[in-house]
Protein backbone atom coordinates (compact mmCIF):
# COMPACT_ATOMS: atom_id res chain seq x y z
CA UNK A 1 0.00 0.00 0.00
CA UNK A 2 2.70 2.35 0.46
CA UNK A 3 4.37 1.82 -2.47
CA UNK A 4 0.87 2.68 -4.16
CA UNK A 5 0.41 5.77 -2.23
CA UNK A 6 4.02 7.08 -3.31
CA UNK A 7 2.89 6.64 -6.91
CA UNK A 8 -0.57 8.57 -6.16
CA UNK A 9 1.34 10.84 -4.43
CA UNK A 10 4.14 11.08 -7.96
CA UNK A 11 0.95 11.80 -9.89
CA UNK A 12 -0.80 13.87 -7.91
CA UNK A 13 2.52 16.28 -7.84
CA UNK A 14 2.60 16.48 -11.29
CA UNK A 15 1.02 19.65 -12.88
CA UNK A 16 0.16 19.52 -16.60
CA UNK A 17 2.44 21.23 -19.09
CA UNK A 18 0.15 21.07 -21.49
CA UNK A 19 -3.15 23.00 -22.37
CA UNK A 20 -6.18 20.88 -21.39
CA UNK A 21 -9.21 21.59 -23.71
CA UNK A 22 -11.94 21.16 -22.12
CA UNK A 23 -13.00 19.70 -18.40
CA UNK A 24 -15.79 17.71 -17.74
CA UNK A 25 -17.47 16.86 -14.83
CA UNK A 26 -19.25 13.11 -14.08
CA UNK A 27 -20.09 10.99 -11.23
CA UNK A 28 -18.55 7.96 -12.75
CA UNK A 29 -15.46 7.65 -15.64
CA UNK A 30 -15.16 4.35 -16.69
CA UNK A 31 -11.59 3.56 -18.58
CA UNK A 32 -12.09 0.55 -20.83
CA UNK A 33 -14.63 -0.34 -23.36
CA UNK A 34 -14.98 -4.32 -23.38
CA UNK A 35 -17.21 -6.22 -21.47
CA UNK A 36 -16.66 -4.80 -17.96
CA UNK A 37 -16.70 -1.38 -18.70
CA UNK A 38 -19.93 -1.11 -21.26
CA UNK A 39 -22.12 -3.47 -18.44
CA UNK A 40 -20.94 -1.13 -15.96
CA UNK A 41 -21.97 1.53 -17.95
CA UNK A 42 -24.96 0.14 -18.50
CA UNK A 43 -25.97 -0.56 -14.90
CA UNK A 44 -25.07 3.25 -13.89
CA UNK A 45 -26.53 5.08 -16.53
CA UNK A 46 -30.30 2.82 -16.54
CA UNK A 47 -29.74 4.00 -12.03
CA UNK A 48 -29.42 7.98 -13.18
CA UNK A 49 -25.78 8.26 -12.77
CA UNK A 50 -24.31 10.16 -14.88
CA UNK A 51 -21.47 8.02 -16.35
CA UNK A 52 -18.11 9.05 -19.13
CA UNK A 53 -17.08 5.68 -20.95
CA UNK A 54 -13.53 6.35 -22.62
CA UNK A 55 -11.89 3.75 -25.17
CA UNK A 56 -8.85 4.48 -26.77
CA UNK A 57 -9.62 2.96 -29.97
CA UNK A 58 -12.25 4.11 -32.26
CA UNK A 59 -14.82 1.22 -32.57
CA UNK A 60 -14.86 -2.01 -30.71
CA UNK A 61 -13.85 -4.60 -33.51
CA UNK A 62 -10.79 -6.58 -31.93
CA UNK A 63 -9.93 -9.71 -33.75
CA UNK A 64 -10.09 -12.95 -31.89
CA UNK A 65 -11.42 -11.36 -28.60
CA UNK A 66 -13.19 -13.93 -26.67
CA UNK A 67 -16.51 -14.54 -28.07
CA UNK A 68 -18.36 -16.79 -25.46
CA UNK A 69 -21.04 -15.52 -23.51
CA UNK A 70 -21.90 -18.27 -20.69
CA UNK A 71 -25.14 -18.71 -18.98
CA UNK A 72 -24.36 -16.21 -16.30
CA UNK A 73 -24.15 -13.24 -18.52
CA UNK A 74 -26.97 -14.33 -20.28
CA UNK A 75 -29.23 -14.92 -17.57
CA UNK A 76 -27.87 -11.53 -16.28
CA UNK A 77 -29.16 -9.91 -19.86
CA UNK A 78 -32.29 -11.94 -18.80
CA UNK A 79 -32.51 -9.58 -15.89
CA UNK A 80 -31.76 -6.66 -17.81
CA UNK A 81 -34.82 -7.27 -20.21
CA UNK A 82 -31.85 -7.65 -23.06
CA UNK A 83 -31.78 -11.39 -23.56
CA UNK A 84 -34.36 -12.22 -26.37
CA UNK A 85 -33.15 -8.90 -28.33
CA UNK A 86 -29.48 -10.21 -28.01
CA UNK A 87 -30.61 -13.72 -29.24
CA UNK A 88 -31.98 -12.07 -32.47
CA UNK A 89 -28.17 -11.69 -33.12
CA UNK A 90 -26.42 -14.22 -35.39
CA UNK A 91 -25.38 -16.77 -32.77
CA UNK A 92 -24.06 -20.03 -32.52
CA UNK A 93 -24.91 -22.54 -29.59
CA UNK A 94 -22.87 -24.82 -27.59
CA UNK A 95 -24.51 -27.02 -25.54
CA UNK A 96 -21.61 -29.77 -24.81
CA UNK A 97 -17.61 -29.20 -24.46
CA UNK A 98 -15.65 -32.56 -25.62
CA UNK A 99 -12.08 -33.87 -26.13
CA UNK A 100 -11.08 -36.29 -28.81
CA UNK A 101 -7.65 -38.64 -28.51
CA UNK A 102 -6.91 -40.98 -30.99
CA UNK A 103 -8.30 -43.95 -27.83
CA UNK A 104 -12.03 -42.23 -28.25
CA UNK A 105 -13.81 -39.02 -27.19
CA UNK A 106 -14.49 -37.42 -23.49
CA UNK A 107 -17.23 -35.26 -23.17
CA UNK A 108 -16.07 -32.77 -20.32
CA UNK A 109 -19.05 -30.53 -20.08
CA UNK A 110 -22.84 -30.65 -20.66
CA UNK A 111 -24.76 -27.67 -20.17
CA UNK A 112 -27.85 -29.11 -20.64
CA UNK A 113 -28.54 -30.21 -17.75
CA UNK A 114 -27.87 -27.09 -15.69
CA UNK A 115 -31.04 -25.35 -14.52
CA UNK A 116 -31.21 -22.46 -16.45
CA UNK A 117 -33.17 -20.87 -19.41
CA UNK A 118 -29.60 -20.72 -21.16
CA UNK A 119 -28.42 -24.27 -20.95
CA UNK A 120 -25.38 -23.15 -23.65
CA UNK A 121 -22.57 -21.06 -24.40
CA UNK A 122 -23.47 -18.26 -26.76
CA UNK A 123 -20.86 -17.31 -29.66
CA UNK A 124 -21.30 -14.31 -30.97
CA UNK A 125 -18.48 -11.64 -32.01
CA UNK A 126 -17.50 -9.84 -29.13
CA UNK A 127 -18.21 -6.67 -30.95
CA UNK A 128 -21.48 -7.13 -32.07
CA UNK A 129 -22.10 -7.75 -28.01
CA UNK A 130 -20.11 -4.98 -27.08
CA UNK A 131 -22.02 -2.99 -29.19
CA UNK A 132 -25.88 -3.94 -28.23
CA UNK A 133 -24.87 -3.25 -24.61
CA UNK A 134 -23.77 0.49 -25.61
CA UNK A 135 -26.57 0.92 -27.80
CA UNK A 136 -28.83 0.06 -24.87
CA UNK A 137 -26.71 2.23 -22.66
CA UNK A 138 -26.95 5.31 -25.41
CA UNK A 139 -30.76 5.12 -24.21
CA UNK A 140 -29.58 6.84 -21.27
CA UNK A 141 -28.95 11.22 -21.66
CA UNK A 142 -26.62 10.05 -18.60
CA UNK A 143 -24.47 8.35 -20.42
CA UNK A 144 -21.19 9.49 -22.85
CA UNK A 145 -18.88 7.24 -24.84
CA UNK A 146 -15.84 9.11 -26.04
CA UNK A 147 -14.19 6.59 -28.03
CA UNK A 148 -9.89 7.49 -29.57
CA UNK A 149 -10.09 8.63 -25.68
CA UNK A 150 -6.17 7.64 -24.81
CA UNK A 151 -6.34 7.85 -20.68
CA UNK A 152 -2.39 9.08 -19.78
CA UNK A 153 -3.16 10.39 -16.64
CA UNK A 154 -4.68 9.74 -13.07
CA UNK A 155 -5.56 13.08 -11.37
CA UNK A 156 -5.09 13.01 -8.05
CA UNK A 157 -5.64 15.61 -4.55
CA UNK A 158 -5.38 14.86 -1.43
CA UNK A 159 -4.68 11.36 -1.95
CA UNK A 160 -7.76 10.58 -3.51
CA UNK A 161 -7.90 10.02 -7.53
CA UNK A 162 -9.93 12.26 -9.17
CA UNK A 163 -10.60 11.57 -12.51
CA UNK A 164 -8.09 11.33 -15.91
CA UNK A 165 -6.49 13.27 -18.73
CA UNK A 166 -6.83 11.53 -22.17
CA UNK A 167 -5.74 12.39 -25.47
CA UNK A 168 -7.60 12.36 -28.76
CA UNK A 169 -10.05 15.30 -30.68
CA UNK A 170 -7.24 17.52 -30.91
CA UNK A 171 -5.36 17.79 -27.87
CA UNK A 172 -5.46 17.54 -23.80
CA UNK A 173 -8.83 16.69 -22.19
CA UNK A 174 -9.96 16.41 -18.13
CA UNK A 175 -12.85 14.14 -16.88
CA UNK A 176 -13.21 14.72 -13.42
CA UNK A 177 -15.09 12.19 -11.30
CA UNK A 178 -16.38 10.95 -7.73
CA UNK A 179 -15.34 7.58 -9.16
CA UNK A 180 -12.81 5.98 -11.81
CA UNK A 181 -12.72 3.08 -12.91
CA UNK A 182 -10.39 0.82 -14.78
CA UNK A 183 -11.87 -2.09 -17.14
CA UNK A 184 -9.15 -1.16 -19.16
CA UNK A 185 -7.51 -4.83 -20.08
CA UNK A 186 -4.99 -7.33 -19.74
CA UNK A 187 -2.66 -3.91 -20.28
CA UNK A 188 -3.88 -1.46 -18.14
CA UNK A 189 -2.94 1.55 -18.59
CA UNK A 190 -4.78 2.71 -15.39
CA UNK A 191 -3.52 -0.14 -13.16
CA UNK A 192 0.38 1.03 -14.28
CA UNK A 193 -0.50 4.54 -13.24
CA UNK A 194 -1.93 4.00 -10.03
CA UNK A 195 1.30 1.76 -9.28
CA UNK A 196 -0.20 -1.91 -8.82
CA UNK A 197 1.50 -5.04 -9.28
CA UNK A 198 -0.12 -8.38 -10.53
CA UNK A 199 0.96 -11.62 -8.96
CA UNK A 200 0.94 -14.00 -11.58
CA UNK A 201 1.56 -17.75 -12.58
CA UNK A 202 3.27 -19.51 -15.50
CA UNK A 203 1.45 -21.28 -17.80
CA UNK A 204 2.89 -23.61 -19.91
CA UNK A 205 1.40 -22.49 -23.16
CA UNK A 206 0.62 -19.60 -26.24
CA UNK A 207 -2.18 -19.74 -28.59
CA UNK A 208 -2.48 -19.37 -31.96
CA UNK A 209 -5.87 -17.84 -33.16
CA UNK A 210 -7.08 -18.20 -36.49
CA UNK A 211 -10.65 -19.20 -38.47
CA UNK A 212 -11.37 -21.96 -41.32
CA UNK A 213 -14.23 -22.66 -43.11
CA UNK A 214 -16.91 -24.86 -41.50
CA UNK A 215 -17.88 -27.70 -44.08
CA UNK A 216 -22.28 -28.76 -43.14
CA UNK A 217 -20.42 -32.56 -42.69
CA UNK A 218 -18.68 -31.52 -39.62
CA UNK A 219 -19.60 -31.57 -36.29
CA UNK A 220 -21.21 -29.50 -34.07
CA UNK A 221 -20.28 -27.73 -30.64
CA UNK A 222 -16.84 -27.22 -28.96
CA UNK A 223 -14.47 -29.50 -29.66
CA UNK A 224 -11.19 -30.17 -28.70
CA UNK A 225 -8.32 -32.58 -30.13
CA UNK A 226 -5.49 -33.74 -28.76
CA UNK A 227 -2.51 -34.86 -30.59
CA UNK A 228 1.53 -35.31 -30.46
CA UNK A 229 2.51 -32.22 -28.36
CA UNK A 230 -0.49 -30.56 -29.80
CA UNK A 231 -3.83 -29.47 -28.52
CA UNK A 232 -6.34 -27.78 -31.05
CA UNK A 233 -9.94 -26.58 -29.59
CA UNK A 234 -12.31 -25.61 -32.12
CA UNK A 235 -15.73 -23.59 -31.71
CA UNK A 236 -18.71 -23.44 -34.11
CA UNK A 237 -19.05 -20.16 -35.20
CA UNK A 238 -21.56 -21.35 -38.33
CA UNK A 239 -20.09 -21.07 -41.13
CA UNK A 240 -16.44 -21.12 -40.02
CA UNK A 241 -14.70 -22.23 -36.66
CA UNK A 242 -12.46 -20.30 -34.93
CA UNK A 243 -9.35 -22.47 -34.15
CA UNK A 244 -7.20 -22.26 -30.72
CA UNK A 245 -3.79 -24.26 -31.80
CA UNK A 246 -2.30 -24.66 -28.35
CA UNK A 247 1.32 -24.85 -28.60
CA UNK A 248 4.31 -24.88 -25.47
CA UNK A 249 5.08 -21.61 -23.78
CA UNK A 250 7.59 -19.48 -25.99
CA UNK A 251 6.81 -21.81 -28.74
CA UNK A 252 5.68 -19.34 -31.63
CA UNK A 253 9.87 -18.03 -32.63
CA UNK A 254 10.31 -21.50 -33.67
CA UNK A 255 6.78 -22.02 -35.31
CA UNK A 256 7.64 -18.73 -37.34
CA UNK A 257 11.17 -19.92 -38.59
CA UNK A 258 9.52 -23.38 -39.37
CA UNK A 259 7.06 -21.42 -41.73
CA UNK A 260 3.67 -21.88 -42.32
CA UNK A 261 4.10 -25.14 -44.51
CA UNK A 262 5.13 -26.94 -41.19
CA UNK A 263 2.60 -25.25 -38.92
CA UNK A 264 -0.49 -26.71 -41.56
CA UNK A 265 1.08 -30.14 -41.54
CA UNK A 266 1.15 -30.02 -37.42
CA UNK A 267 -2.87 -28.90 -37.74
CA UNK A 268 -3.77 -31.52 -39.60
CA UNK A 269 -1.38 -34.46 -38.34
CA UNK A 270 -3.75 -33.15 -35.22
CA UNK A 271 -7.14 -32.71 -37.14
CA UNK A 272 -7.07 -34.43 -40.68
CA UNK A 273 -10.36 -33.61 -41.64
CA UNK A 274 -9.16 -30.00 -42.56
CA UNK A 275 -6.91 -31.47 -44.92
CA UNK A 276 -9.28 -29.92 -47.46
CA UNK A 277 -9.34 -26.66 -46.57
CA UNK A 278 -5.59 -25.86 -44.82
CA UNK A 279 -4.34 -24.30 -48.06
CA UNK A 280 -6.81 -21.44 -47.54
CA UNK A 281 -4.72 -20.42 -44.12
CA UNK A 282 -1.90 -18.89 -46.60
CA UNK A 283 0.69 -17.25 -43.98
CA UNK A 284 0.63 -15.75 -40.42
CA UNK A 285 -1.19 -12.36 -41.13
CA UNK A 286 -3.80 -14.58 -40.72
CA UNK A 287 -2.96 -15.51 -37.33
CA UNK A 288 -3.43 -13.60 -34.02
CA UNK A 289 -0.86 -14.46 -31.16
CA UNK A 290 -1.87 -14.80 -27.71
CA UNK A 291 0.84 -14.69 -25.16
CA UNK A 292 -1.36 -16.46 -22.19
CA UNK A 293 -0.84 -15.57 -18.93
CA UNK A 294 -2.25 -15.83 -15.78
CA UNK A 295 -2.59 -13.13 -12.82
CA UNK A 296 -4.02 -10.69 -10.04
CA UNK A 297 -3.33 -7.88 -8.30
CA UNK A 298 -3.62 -7.90 -4.47
CA UNK A 299 -5.44 -4.50 -4.32
CA UNK A 300 -7.83 -3.57 -6.94
CA UNK A 301 -8.59 -0.01 -5.69
CA UNK A 302 -7.42 3.52 -3.93
CA UNK A 303 -9.50 6.40 -2.84
CA UNK A 304 -11.51 7.23 -5.67
CA UNK A 305 -10.41 4.19 -8.32
CA UNK A 306 -11.53 0.45 -8.67
CA UNK A 307 -9.81 -1.78 -11.18
CA UNK A 308 -12.01 -4.77 -12.47
CA UNK A 309 -12.07 -7.65 -15.26
CA UNK A 310 -8.85 -8.14 -16.96
CA UNK A 311 -7.52 -4.75 -14.98
CA UNK A 312 -7.85 -6.47 -11.89
CA UNK A 313 -6.89 -9.80 -12.95
CA UNK A 314 -6.20 -11.34 -16.38
CA UNK A 315 -7.60 -14.85 -16.71
CA UNK A 316 -6.30 -18.04 -18.98
CA UNK A 317 -7.92 -18.91 -22.26
CA UNK A 318 -8.83 -22.16 -20.66
CA UNK A 319 -13.05 -22.23 -19.94
CA UNK A 320 -13.24 -18.77 -21.98
CA UNK A 321 -14.78 -17.40 -18.95
CA UNK A 322 -12.69 -14.11 -18.76
CA UNK A 323 -15.96 -12.26 -20.46
CA UNK A 324 -18.07 -13.61 -18.20
CA UNK A 325 -15.92 -13.15 -15.39
CA UNK A 326 -15.52 -9.35 -16.51
CA UNK A 327 -19.45 -9.10 -16.82
CA UNK A 328 -19.98 -10.25 -13.35
CA UNK A 329 -16.87 -7.89 -11.61
CA UNK A 330 -19.65 -5.55 -13.13
CA UNK A 331 -22.91 -6.46 -11.88
CA UNK A 332 -21.14 -6.55 -8.31
CA UNK A 333 -19.64 -3.17 -8.69
CA UNK A 334 -23.28 -1.57 -9.80
CA UNK A 335 -25.01 -3.59 -6.92
CA UNK A 336 -22.17 -1.99 -4.07
CA UNK A 337 -21.54 1.34 -6.15
CA UNK A 338 -25.21 2.87 -7.07
CA UNK A 339 -26.38 3.89 -3.44
CA UNK A 340 -23.24 5.57 -2.20
CA UNK A 341 -22.86 7.44 -5.97
CA UNK A 342 -26.19 8.45 -5.56
CA UNK A 343 -25.98 10.03 -2.80
CA UNK A 344 -22.65 11.29 -2.54
CA UNK A 345 -21.81 8.95 0.28
CA UNK A 346 -19.10 7.08 -1.77
CA UNK A 347 -16.24 5.40 0.85
CA UNK A 348 -12.91 3.48 0.14
CA UNK A 349 -14.88 0.45 2.01
CA UNK A 350 -17.31 0.64 -0.78
CA UNK A 351 -14.64 0.08 -3.27
CA UNK A 352 -13.17 -2.90 -0.98
CA UNK A 353 -16.39 -4.64 -0.62
CA UNK A 354 -16.17 -5.13 -4.15
CA UNK A 355 -13.42 -7.21 -4.31
CA UNK A 356 -14.32 -8.77 -1.32
CA UNK A 357 -17.07 -10.32 -2.86
CA UNK A 358 -15.41 -11.14 -6.31
CA UNK A 359 -11.75 -12.12 -5.03
CA UNK A 360 -12.82 -15.53 -3.65
CA UNK A 361 -14.81 -16.94 -7.51
CA UNK A 362 -11.80 -15.16 -9.29
CA UNK A 363 -9.13 -17.44 -7.15
CA UNK A 364 -11.12 -20.54 -7.50
CA UNK A 365 -11.19 -20.31 -11.58
CA UNK A 366 -7.73 -19.22 -11.59
CA UNK A 367 -7.03 -22.25 -9.80
CA UNK A 368 -9.17 -24.61 -11.58
CA UNK A 369 -7.60 -23.51 -14.95
CA UNK A 370 -3.88 -23.71 -13.61
CA UNK A 371 -4.84 -27.30 -12.79
CA UNK A 372 -6.08 -28.13 -16.44
CA UNK A 373 -2.85 -26.53 -17.55
CA UNK A 374 -0.11 -28.19 -15.65
CA UNK A 375 -2.25 -31.91 -14.90
CA UNK A 376 -3.17 -31.99 -18.22
CA UNK A 377 -1.78 -29.43 -21.10
CA UNK A 378 1.69 -29.51 -19.95
CA UNK A 379 1.63 -33.46 -20.31
CA UNK A 380 -0.11 -33.03 -23.73
CA UNK A 381 2.46 -30.11 -24.64
CA UNK A 382 5.33 -32.46 -23.38
CA UNK A 383 4.33 -35.63 -24.27
CA UNK A 384 5.52 -37.60 -27.63
CA UNK A 385 3.23 -39.87 -27.20
CA UNK A 386 0.62 -39.51 -30.35
CA UNK A 387 -1.70 -41.69 -28.11
CA UNK A 388 -2.10 -39.89 -25.08
CA UNK A 389 -5.01 -41.10 -23.98
CA UNK A 390 -7.40 -38.75 -21.85
CA UNK A 391 -10.11 -39.26 -18.73
CA UNK A 392 -11.90 -37.58 -16.21
CA UNK A 393 -11.00 -38.01 -12.88
CA UNK A 394 -13.17 -40.86 -11.00
CA UNK A 395 -15.19 -38.88 -8.71
CA UNK A 396 -16.10 -36.80 -12.17
CA UNK A 397 -18.02 -39.56 -13.50
CA UNK A 398 -20.87 -39.91 -10.51
CA UNK A 399 -23.48 -38.82 -11.57
CA UNK A 400 -24.19 -36.19 -8.25
CA UNK A 401 -20.68 -35.36 -9.12
CA UNK A 402 -20.58 -34.86 -12.78
CA UNK A 403 -22.14 -31.56 -13.54
CA UNK A 404 -19.21 -29.58 -11.67
CA UNK A 405 -17.04 -28.82 -14.96
CA UNK A 406 -20.29 -27.44 -16.49
CA UNK A 407 -21.61 -25.32 -13.58
CA UNK A 408 -17.77 -24.19 -13.16
CA UNK A 409 -17.43 -23.14 -16.64
CA UNK A 410 -20.74 -21.49 -16.87
CA UNK A 411 -21.52 -19.98 -13.62
CA UNK A 412 -18.25 -19.87 -11.55
CA UNK A 413 -18.50 -20.80 -7.91
CA UNK A 414 -21.53 -18.95 -7.81
CA UNK A 415 -24.24 -16.92 -9.93
CA UNK A 416 -24.16 -12.69 -9.97
CA UNK A 417 -27.39 -11.56 -9.94
CA UNK A 418 -28.57 -7.67 -10.74
CA UNK A 419 -29.85 -6.38 -7.29
CA UNK A 420 -31.53 -2.74 -8.63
Amino acid sequence: MTAIMSNVSQTEAQTPDREIIDVTETNCCIVGGGPAGVVLSLLLARQGISVMLLETHKDFDRDFRGDTVHPSTMEIMDELGLAERLLQLPHNKIRTLGVTTANGSVQLAKFDRLKTNYPFITMMPQVKFLEFIVEAAKQYPNFQLILGANVQELIAENGIIKGVRYRGHGGWHEVRAKLTVGADGRHSRLRQLAGFEAVGTSPPMDVLWFRLPRSSQDAEGGLGRIGKNHILVMLDRGDEWQIAFVIPKGGYQQIRADGIEALRKSIVDVVPELGDRIELLKDFSQIAFLSVESSRIKRWHLPGLLLIGDAAHVMSPVGGVGINYAVQDAVVAANNLIEPLKSNSLHEWDLAQVQRQRELPTRVIQAFQSLIQQQIFARILNSNDSNFSFTLPAFLRLPILRDIPARLIAFGIWPVHVKT
